[in-house]
C-alpha cells in the first residue's frame, strides 16, 4: 500500500482529525503499522523515537476497522503500567474518537465508580486499563468476560519495554491467556516502545501464547540530534552569593553538530545564603524554561523539590516548582500534568520514572538528570521528553559528590556516577546500544499469585487441572512440574489453598485474606503505607506512622504531625517552613555488563567528550590520573594498604553478584576475609596468605571447567526478592535465585583473562 492509499484506507474522521492538525505526511511507523493491520493477521511490535506517532500508529488502521464494523464488546485493550499514562491517552484517544462516536473507557483505581459502571453496561470500543485492574476483573468479574470481551479484537500494550522479563510484564501475559480461554478469543497483540535493546525477544515476549508471528517494520536509521551537558559539583555548604553565580551552557552533541548555544542565565539577586552549588546550577538550568528535573529516587526527589523552593523562597522569586511520583495523591500528579500541558504556565517539574514514559506533556525545553541514569533505554526515555514536536532535545546532567578525603581509600577517589553517565551516553552514540529484555526462567513469585487468582477467578478443580490451566501460560514454559507439585503442597500445608473431600482445590482461609485485599492484585512489591492529609486534602502515603509532633517531608515540603489514626491508617498533618529528607523501600534495578565495560574504558582512553563543562572535565581528569597512579588502567586487583586488596571485575549487577560469591567461596586458600563492596563497581577484602595476583590465577584455574552457581549457594539460603517470595518453599527461592539473579558465563570469560 502507498501513503495514498493508507490515507484513504483511514475512515473520514481519522482523515479529518489528520488535516485538522494540519500533519502534512504520515509518519514512517505509521505506515508500516497500517500495511501489518490492515494486510494481514501478524501481531505488531511498534518501536520508534518518543513522540514518532506510535500510539496513533496503532490506533488509526483499528479505530477505522471499528468505525466499518463495530465489535460487539469491548473491541481493543489498552494496557499501560501507570495510571498517568492511561489518564493522558484517555483525553487524546476520546478526542480522537469522538467524530465517530466510538467508545473510550479507561479504568484503574483513581477512575471514579460510575466511569466504570457505564463500561460494564455497555461494553464497546476501547478500554484503558493497567495490569492490577485487569487482575482484579479476572478475579471478580470471571463469568462476565464473554459478555465484556466476546469479541475483543486487539491488545495495545503500551511501554513494553519496562515490562519485559519482569514479574509485572508476565503477569499481562498471563492474564491475556486467561482472558482468552475464558472469553475463547485470540486477539492480535501490539506492542509500543520508544526504546527495545532486542526486538526479537520483545517480539517473542508480545506474542507468547497467540500462535501468530509479530511484524516487527524498523524506522530509517536517523542521525542523533540532543543538547547534551554534565557538570559535576563537590557538595558544600559554605556561604554562595547568587550575585557570583556562572552561567549556565549546554554543550552540543551527537552526529549532527548545533552549533548554537543554548542558554546564558545570570542570577540578580545579591543575597548570601548557605546552600548547594549544584543545586544553584540545577536552579540556573531550568529558571526560564518548562523542564523536568530527574532523580533516580523519590527520596531524591523530594529532597531537589524542597531545595529548589528554598532557592526561590531566598531569592525572592515565585515557586515554579511540582513533583510527581508514585507516593503522591492522585490529585497532586494530576496537577503538575496539567500545569505542565498548559501552553501559558512556566512550571518545572522534579519527578522519578513517573514522567520517563509517554506522558504528553507539551512543549518541554529542557530535562534535567540528577546523578546518572541507571540504563541506556532511562536515559534515552527522560532525554526524549523534551524536544518534542521537531526540536532538538536537551539534557543536562548535574553530579555532585561528598569531595574525597586525602587519605581515602582508593574507591572513593574515582567518581563512579560520572563515570556510569558518559558510558552511557558513549554506548548509544557509538553502537546504538540499548539494554535487551531479560528472560526469566523461575518466576516463582508470579506462579504463586497466578495459582491463588485462577483458583479465585474459577473456583475448585483439580490439581491436574489447575496445572494445565497454569502450564498453559507463556511465562511458566520453564518451570519443572517436580517443582509446581513442589508449590501446591507447601500451600496447602500453610493454608494459602485447601483440598476438598473431592479432591479439588479451593483458596485457603490464608489465601482468602490474601485475595480480598486490593493490594493481591499487584505483583510488584507494596508496603503498608498511611495515607497523609492536610485539612481535606490528600497529600500522599508515607511507610511509617510518625508520633504527633514529628516532622516528614512529602510533595516537596515540610509537614508536623498533629493526629496519627493507626486503625485507618491516617497521618493528619500541617505545613511547616524547613527541608527534610525522607526514605521509602526500593530497588533501584540492574546495571548492564556493557555499562560497566565501557566504564573501564572512559577511565584509560584520553577522549575529552564534547559534551562535559569544566568541573566535570577537571573530575573525569583526576580521576584518569588516580587510575593511572595507582595501576587501575592495567590491572584489576590492587592493593591499597597492608593486606587489604580491591578488586574491580567490571561486571555488571548479576555477573557481579556471581563473582563476588565466587570469590568468596574459594579464597579461603588465602585467607580472604571482611569483604566489602559498594554496588556492582569494586569489592574489598583483606588476604592473610598469598596476594591479589595469586588469587585471581586460582579462581581462573578452577573456573576453568565451569562455574556451577549450586557450588555458591549455600543450601539453607533462600533469598527473597519478589513480593511473594516469603510465601514460598525456601527450595524454589534458591532455585530461582540461582537461574535468575546469577550469571556465570561473564564470569568464567573474565576469569579466562588471568590464566
Amino acid at each position: 500500500m502507498t501513503a495514498e492509499q493508507i490515507f484513504y484506507s483511514y475512515s473520514p474522521f481519522i482523515r479529518e482529525f489528520i488535516y485538522s492538525r494540519g500533519w502534512e505526511t504520515l509518519h514512517e511507523m505509521q505506515l508500516e503499522a497500517a500495511r501489518v493491520i490492515f494486510n494481514s493477521e501478524d501481531n505488531l511490535l511498534l518501536s520508534s523515537s518518543t513522540a514518532s506517532g506510535k500510539t496513533e500508529a496503532a490506533l488509526f488502521p483499528i479505530l477505522s476497522q471499528f468505525h466499518e464494523d463495530p465489535p460487539a464488546t469491548f473491541g481493543a485493550l489498552y494496557i499501560a503500567p501507570l495510571k498517568s499514562l492511561i489518564n493522558d491517552q484517555f483525553m487524546r484517544i476520546t478526542e480522537l474518537c469522538d467524530g465517530a462516536h466510538i467508545p473510550v473507557y479507561h479504568w484503574h483505581g483513581d477512575v471514579a465508580a460510575s466511569h466504570k459502571n457505564r463500561a460494564l453496561d455497555r461494553p464497546a470500543g476501547l478500554l484503558q486499563i493497567t495490569p492490577e485492574s485487569l487482575e482484579a476483573m479476572l478475579i471478580r468479574r470471571h463469568n462476565d468476560l464473554p459478555r465484556l470481551f466476546g469479541d475483543l479484537r486487539y491488545v495495545i500494550i503500551d511501554e513494553i519495554h519496562t515490562l519485559t522479563g519482569t514479574d509485572r510484564g508476565n503477569q499481562i501475559i498471563c492474564q491475556l491467556s486467561r482472558l482468552c480461554e475464558a472469553a475463547g478469543i485470540n486477539p492480535r497483540r501490539i506492542g509500543l516502545s520508544a526504546t527495545i535493546g532486542d526486538l526479537s525477544i520483545a517480539a517473542d515476549w508480545l506474542s507468547a501464547g497467540t500462535g501468530r508471528d509479530s511484524a516487527v517494520p524498523t524506522a530509517t536509521n536517523k542521525s542523533i540530534r540532543m543538547r547534551l551537558g554534565m557538570e559535576h559539583f563537590f557538595i558544600n555548604n559554605a556561604p554562595v552569593s547568587t550575585e557570583a553565580t556562572d552561567n549556565v551552557r549546554l554543550t552540543v552533541e551527537g552526529t549532527d553538530v548545533i552549533p548554537e548555544e543554548v542558554s546564558e542565565v545570570k542570577t540578580d539577586s545579591k543575597e548570601t545564603f548557605h546552600i548547594d552549588d549544584g543545586f544553584e546550577y540545577v536552579y540556573d538550568c531550568v529558571r526560564d524554561k518548562k523542564s523536568l528535573v530527574f532523580s533516580n529516587s523519590r527520596e531524591e526527589t523530594e529532597y531537589v523539590t524542597a531545595t529548589l523552593r528554598q532557592i526561590a523562597d531566598y531569592r525572592g522569586e515565585d515557586d515554579i516548582f511540582l513533583i510527581h511520583h508514585g507516593n503522591l495523591s492522585a490529585a497532586l500528579r494530576e496537577d503538575a500534568e496539567m500545569k505542565m500541558k498548559a501552553e501559558d504556565v512556566h512550571a518545572v517539574t522534579c519527578a522519578t520514572v513517573t514522567l520517563e514514559l509517554g506522558v504528553d506533556i507539551g512543549k518541554l525545553e529542557r530535562v534535567v538528570q540528577m546523578g546518572a541514569p541507571t540504563t541506556v533505554s532511562s536515559f534515552l526515555q527522560r532525554l526524549g521528553r523534551s524536544g518534542r514536536r521537531g526540536d532538538v532535545s536537551e539534557m543536562m546532567m548535574v553530579f555532585r559528590e561528598e569531595e574525597p578525603l586525602p587519605n581515602a581509600p582508593l574507591p572513593a577517589l574515582i567518581p563512579w556516577e560520572l563515570l556510569r553517565a558518559i558510558a552511557v551516553v558513549q554506548l548509544y552514540i557509538e553502537e546504538r546500544f540499548i539494554e535487551p529484555p531479560r528472560r526469566v526462567r523461575c518466576p516463582y513469585s508470579l506462579l504463586f499469585q497466578q495459582t491463588l487468582s485462577t483458583l479465585a477467578g474459577s473456583g475448585a478443580m483439580t490439581p491436574a487441572r489447575l496445572a494445565s490451566k497454569i502450564f498453559a501460560m507463556p511465562p511458566f514454559e520453564f518451570v519443572e512440574k517436580e517443582d509446581y507439585k513442589t508449590l501446591l503442597y507447601h500451600m496447602i500445608e500453610n493454608d494459602y489453598l485447601e483440598m476438598t473431600d473431592e479432591g479439588e482445590l479451593i483458596v485457603g482461609l490464608k489465601g482468602e485474606k490474601l485475595t480480598s485485599s486490593f493490594k493481591f492484585f499487584a505483583v510488584f512489591k507494596d508496603s503498608e503505607d498511611f495515607t497523609v492529609r492536610c485539612e481535606s486534602e490528600e497529600i500522599g502515603t508515607i511507610t511509617t506512622a510518625p508520633p504527633a509532633g514529628d516532622r516528614f517531608a512529602l510533595a516537596g515540603r515540610v509537614w508536623e504531625v498533629e493526629e496519627c489514626d493507626v486503625a485507618r491508617r491516617l497521618v493528619y498533618v500541617h505545613p511547616v517552613k524547613g527541608k527534610m529528607e525522607v526514605s521509602w523501600p526500593g530497588d533501584f534495578g540492574e546495571i548492564h555488563t556493557r555499562i560497566l565495560e565501557r566504564m573501564r574504558q572512559v577511565l584509560t582512553e584520553d577522549v575529552e567528550y564534547p559534551y562535559l563543562k569544566p568541573d566535570a572535565l577537571k573530575r573525569l581528569r583526576t580521576a584518569r590520573a588516580v587510575a593511572r597512579n595507582t595501576g587501575m588502567t592495567a590491572r584489576d586487583m590492587i592493593c591499597i594498604g597492608g593486606s587489604t586488596w580491591v578488586y574491580f571485575p567490571w561486571l555488571g549487577t548479576r555477573s557481579f553478584r556471581t563473582m563476588r560469591r565466587f570469590v568468596a567461596k574459594n579464597g579461603a586458600a588465602f585467607g580472604l576475609h571482611d569483604m566489602e563492596f559498594e554496588g556492582c563497581c569494586y569489592m574489598t577484602f583483606k588476604l592473610e596468605r598469598g596476594g591479589g595476583e595469586a588469587l585471581l590465577k586460582h579462581l581462573a584455574k578452577i573456573s576453568r571447567e565451569g562455574i556451577d552457581p549450586e557450588d555458591i549457594v549455600a543450601v539453607s539460603e533462600a533469598p527473597a526478592f519478589n513480593k511473594y517470595d516469603p510465601y514460598l518453599p525456601r527450595e524454589l527461592l534458591r532455585q530461582a535465585y540461582i537461574r535468575d539473579r546469577l550469571r556465570c558465563d561473564e564470569v568464567e570469560a573474565r576469569l579466562a583473562r588471568y590464566r
